[in-house]
């Protein structure tokens, strides 16, 4: 699948992060991620972008 990662795997990393985190916080923690996803998108075009006006 994912070079060796199978889904064994995936579903053991789900299982302890909700282990970890719970419930409850997944949602929070999964905003947060693509909020800091977007942000490194917005700051990789606007860099591109100045890029390209010099």
């Amino acid at each position: 699948m994912f070079g060796g990662i199978g889904l064994p795997e995936i579903l053991l990393v789900v299982l302890i992060i909700v282990l970890i985190f719970g419930a409850s916080k997944l949602p929070e923690l999964g905003r947060g991620l693509g909020e800091g996803i977007r942000n490194f998108k917005k700051s990789i075009k606007e860099e591109e972008n100045e890029k390209n006006l010099r």
